[in-house]
């Protein structure tokens, strides 16, 4: 039996309730979409006036962590759509274990993160006035890697808050399989985690790839 997933509020019912949620997190997701815009549009607007630099400097990131976290978040993207499928379905055993698999994804993105970031550290890839990396001391290379940090920072901050939403999930699905309200937390959770992984999308080239 269902526990309950009844109007409140100002709805009529709950096809309406769900709608309206829906649309708040579209609103929430959109808002986030221009910050990351705007620190987007920084950072071309930056390399257009230091190419060569800012080339340069993509050098020193680690291609294979930044490669690496692309599958982890693809795939991660991947098992909480196939949750939401499941929760759909009514089975929400398995839409737990996928999300409980994209959870422990999600921490190994920041592993791997945290790893790099403790390499700049120790070579002297810093942001701001801490930057004392002596192979790279042109105009614009504290710059990029003050960018850097900056973008991946906020990046990973979301994906903390993603990995706490989802371990909360994980835990109503465990606890309240029956709930009628599951497939809609799930697409909600799912959303947003999209979101996380198509800005990384955009990351993972520019301060990776391109030279």
């Amino acid at each position: 039996m269902a526990t309950s997933s009844a109007p409140s509020g100002p709805f009529a019912d709950v096809g309406e309730r769900e709608e309206a949620l829906r649309l708040a997190m579209f609103v929430f997701l959109g808002s986030e979409l221009l910050l990351f815009a705007g620190l987007f549009a920084l950072y071309v607007g930056y390399r257009v006036l230091y190419p060569a630099v800012f080339a340069r400097a993509v050098g020193y990131n680690e291609e294979w962590i930044g490669s690496t976290n692309t599958m982890i978040l693809l795939t991660s993207s991947f098992l909480v759509a196939w949750a939401e499928l499941r929760a759909r379905c009514q089975d929400a055993r398995r839409a737990a274990w996928g999300m409980a698999a994209a959870w422990l994804l999600g921490l190994l993105f920041l592993a791997l993160k945290f790893l790099e970031y403790r390499e700049h550290w120790e070579r002297g890839i810093r942001p701001g006035a801490g930057y004392a990396f002596a192979a790279l001391q042109q105009p614009g290379a504290s710059l990029f890697f003050t960018l850097y940090y900056l973008l991946t920072g906020l990046h990973a901050l979301h994906i903390v808050a993603g990995l706490i939403a989802i371990a909360v999930l994980t835990l109503h699905l465990r606890r309240h399989p029956h709930d009628a309200g599951n497939p809609v937390r799930c697409e909600l959770t799912a959303l947003y985690w999209h979101m996380v992984d198509l800005v990384w999308i955009f990351l993972w080239p520019a301060l990776y790839l391109i030279r």
